[in-house]
């Protein structure tokens, strides 16, 4: 019997079931993907770290939603590019139109490693160093299972790439009946 923490993460199945949501829908797929060494795409188009893709068929070809990556290509200014975002680094999937969707908890970056400390005796990182070293990886795993719903909301305005970015919040359109100030919210499920 496999037990939670020795089972496959749910984000790749997440991901999958709302892009199909969003394309049964007539809604537009948009992953919001945290940039770093491991994700390849065109970096002038990364802002703050975050890039925001769409995924949606008419601006994809070979897109493949896989349990590791997320590939596919895609124009961006023209220019036919190959991304491949590892699931990992996917911190949001939502419809361009509404908002509707999820988005997941941050990356953990790991830990480095920690350099033998020299103590009584000669041995290397002590006992309680080691342990707190584990106690911290522990809780970044954990803490990477949660689900985060995105309830409502529209984050990020497109270019005519199909790559969005942050848009100002003064210039973000309001979600209908909002009124006023109304902000998207998250809700944690746990």
């Amino acid at each position: 019997m496999i037990n939670a923490l020795e089972s496959s993460s749910t984000r790749p199945y997440l991901i999958r079931a709302l892009y199909e949501w969003c394309t049964d829908n007539g809604f537009t797929p948009y992953v919001a993907v945290q940039v770093d060494d491991s994700v390849q795409v065109p970096r002038e188009y990364v802002k703050n770290g975050e890039i925001v893709l769409n995924i949606s068929f008419d601006a994809t070809s070979s897109l493949k939603l896989g349990n590791d990556f997320i590939e596919f290509k895609a124009r961006f200014a023209g220019t036919a590019r190959e991304i491949s975002v590892p699931v990992g680094r996917v911190i949001a999937i939502y419809a361009r139109e509404n908002g509707q969707g999820m988005a997941f908890p941050a990356p953990v970056p790991a830990p480095a490693p920690a350099a033998p400390v020299q103590g009584e005796g000669g041995g290397s990182a002590s006992a309680s160093a080691r342990l707190a070293l584990h106690d911290a990886s522990r809780r970044a795993d954990a803490d990477a299972g949660k689900v985060v719903h995105l309830v409502s909301g529209d984050n990020g305005a497109e270019d005519s790439t199909g790559a969005t970015g942050p848009s100002d919040p003064d210039d973000a359109p309001r979600p209908p009946g909002g009124g006023g100030g109304a902000r998207p919210s998250l809700k944690r499920i746990k």
